[in-house]
């Protein structure tokens, strides 16, 4: 488990976390803003929103958008129906294939599944379309990391930090990436770039705790509460670790 305050989001999808995946945050990907949705367009105005009139009368077919399928997509995937929500991202790429939050959310599904390949080529692809979005470098470092290619995560990460130094997504899943690889000094060099030392405590923990360090683990849990005396999580370790 990573703290949600640490920003250990690993794989960002647009208003959740992935990561194994692993817990939710919510720290990166396309906006919900950025998406157009059927109440939500220019003005609110509802005569843009309806189509016209002579249309419904004349029994004339309303044009289907990449965006339409996208919404169906999000819809299935929220009910974890993934293949489905695979098949309307598809109709949406067929009318847009640089449909960008269709490209975001394909890359997700595709790691969900597992299908890790698949996942790495739809990553890159996002890459592309972004101009080298750090976040798409996050998430294609994930993609590599899960697929055992760290060599290329690590390169992954580099680029999306050299493009946004700043950039937690990449930051903490470059960190938590050398911390499981032991290399616990270049993990906190990157986890003190974006977190508190009381998160950088807690999340190195979780990695001892993960690589059966115990005493390790309990050290970094406590240094975590004594920076942050209200740190439940943090709390509830020890707790559970028999302090």
């Amino acid at each position: 488990m990573i703290h949600h305050r640490s920003l250990a989001c690993r794989l960002v999808a647009s208003g959740l976390t992935l990561g194994g995946l692993v817990g939710a945050a919510g720290c990166g990907g396309p906006s919900h803003a950025d998406v157009r949705r059927p109440d939500q367009t220019a003005g609110n105005d509802e005569s843009k929103r309806l189509a016209p009139r002579d249309s419904f009368e004349a029994g004339k077919e309303v044009p289907i958008s990449a965006d339409t399928y996208y919404a169906s997509g999000q819809f299935l995937e929220s009910q974890d129906r993934l293949d489905p929500a695979m098949d309307q991202y598809r109709k949406a790429l067929k009318l847009d294939p640089k449909h960008r939050q269709t490209l975001y959310q394909v890359g997700i599904v595709l790691v969900k599944q597992r299908k890790l390949t698949e996942a790495i080529e739809a990553w890159n692809k996002y890459v592309t379309v972004t101009d080298g979005d750090a976040t798409a470098y996050a998430n294609l470092g994930f993609a590599y990391e899960l697929a055992g290619r760290t060599t290329d995560a690590e390169t992954a990460y580099g680029k999306g930090i050299r493009r946004e130094p700043t950039n937690a997504v990449c930051r903490v899943n470059y960190g938590l990436m050398l911390a499981r690889k032991e290399r616990f000094n270049e993990a906190t060099m990157q986890l003190q770039t974006v977190l508190s030392e009381a998160d950088v405590n807690y999340n190195l923990a979780s990695v001892y705790e993960s690589l059966g360090r115990k005493e390790q683990a309990k050290i970094a849990y406590r240094k975590a509460l004594k920076l942050a005396p209200n740190f439940a999580d943090a709390q509830a370790r020890l707790d559970a670790m028999g302090e």
